[in-house]
């Protein structure tokens, strides 16, 4: 079991000054070089290719949603006080700072994330799978608006063999590598279009 200590300095790390922010379940750490590393080379790469410029990493603000791995609900009901306390927390911090890109990984740092907004209707975590996330990620990156904080959704897990883990023959998106390239290239569309907005770039 870690120490409060511990668990303090794991909570999150970054600038919370900085555009981008990622939202994690603290249950699943490893979604920062399985899903998240790979998709931030195929945003890279676009740019790159496209304005021959590059992401400063370096501040990325990267936060587990809540400090306590114990109270990440499994249902629609089960949103402890506890939850509740962390949701609460975490708005005050997105309003303090309006983040333009909050990217989450996987159902329960989702629902987090639509929950700090007020975006209804509430779910459980169990509603979003990965053929849902996949839908909800292309409503953010079509209604996507610079001048708020756009809740961007990601999988969290992909097979080995390359299709995504919890519906490995359902939806377009069946490979790792088509998966990373194609969110890589939407989210990096949308960098792109508001360059001039988003003071995250290597001089």
């Amino acid at each position: 079991m870690y120490s409060a200590t511990l668990e303090q300095v794991k909570r999150d790390s970054g600038e919370k000054s900085y555009p981008i922010w990622l939202l994690l379940n603290p249950k699943h750490p490893a979604v920062r070089q399985n899903i998240w590393v790979p998709v931030l080379a195929e945003i890279q790469d676009k740019i790159y290719r496209e304005i021959h410029a590059r992401i400063d990493t370096s501040d990325i603000y990267i936060r587990n949603a809540v400090l306590d791995a114990g109270i990440v609900p499994k249902t629609l009901n089960w949103w402890e006080a506890e939850v509740a306390s962390e949701i609460e927390m975490f708005r005050e911090e997105v309003l303090k700072y309006q983040p333009k890109i909050l990217i989450s990984f996987g159902a329960f740092p989702f629902e987090f994330a639509r929950r700090t907004c007020g975006i209804k209707p509430e779910k459980g975590p169990k509603a979003w799978s990965n053929s849902n996330l996949q839908q909800e990620f292309t409503k953010a990156i079509e209604n996507f608006d610079i001048g708020k904080t756009n809740t961007i959704p990601l999988i969290r897990r992909v097979f080995a063999g390359g299709r995504t883990a919890e519906e490995p023959t359902k939806g377009e998106l069946r490979d790792g590598k088509g998966y990373f390239l194609h969110a890589g290239a939407r989210i990096a569309d949308k960098i792109i279009e508001n360059r001039n907005s988003l003071k995250i770039w290597i001089e």
